[in-house]
């Protein structure tokens, strides 16, 4: 029998029931987002929800299939002008007791398990670390403004000039040779 949604945000693995799963619904207060965007470097996060079903998943284990509902404001990679995302992403976590994980030894190599693997399953399944993970997770890398232009970089004007404590680019060195073999030079010492 299924249970009412549950606002717990960690689920003892010991109160869950073998037979019908467990509901829920985590919607963090004002208070939780800020600190969350605060720790995601975000300017905003005006809504988050994280809503599904634990089931069981196996003889041992549990599934979580879930949906993360969130409004993010970023700041746009290129004008830093706030740029808001709605984020609606599904969320799957397996647990189990045993994860079957290699017992990697020095020298030898190792196969990346697939999307799918099975994490392990501790006391309790932590709602709120799985929501941070998968908000993390599905943040926009470079979010941009439909009006940010091409080229136009927010960090210093066009006309500024080079900041002086900023290290030599990789390709410096490399015009500098270019010129003075331009010039006629080798770019060695003579003598």
């Amino acid at each position: 029998m299924a249970q009412p949604p549950d606002q717990t945000r960690r689920i003892p693995v010991a109160r869950l029931a073998r037979r019908g799963g467990l509901d829920v619904d985590l919607v963090p207060d004002a208070a939780a987002r800020a600190a969350l965007a605060t720790e995601l470097a975000l300017l905003d996060l005006p809504k988050l929800r994280l809503s599904g079903r634990i089931t069981p998943d196996g003889d041992s284990g549990w599934r979580l299939d879930a949906t993360l509902g969130a409004t993010v404001v970023q700041p746009c990679g290129v004008t830093l002008q706030p740029v808001t995302t709605r984020i609606d992403e599904a969320v799957t976590r397996r647990y189990a007791r045993d994860t079957g994980e290699p017992d990697p030894r020095a020298g030898e190599e190792i196969e990346m398990p697939e999307d799918d693997t099975l994490e392990p399953l501790a006391e309790v399944i932590d709602l709120d670390a799985v929501l941070t993970e998968a908000l993390a997770l599905a943040l926009p890398i470079a979010p941009r403004r439909a009006d940010a232009g091409p080229g136009r970089a927010a960090a210093a004007p066009d006309d500024a000039a080079p900041d002086d404590d900023d290290p030599p680019g990789p390709f410096d060195a490399l015009s500098g040779l270019r010129d003075r073999l331009a010039r006629g030079g080798t770019g060695g010492d003579e003598g």
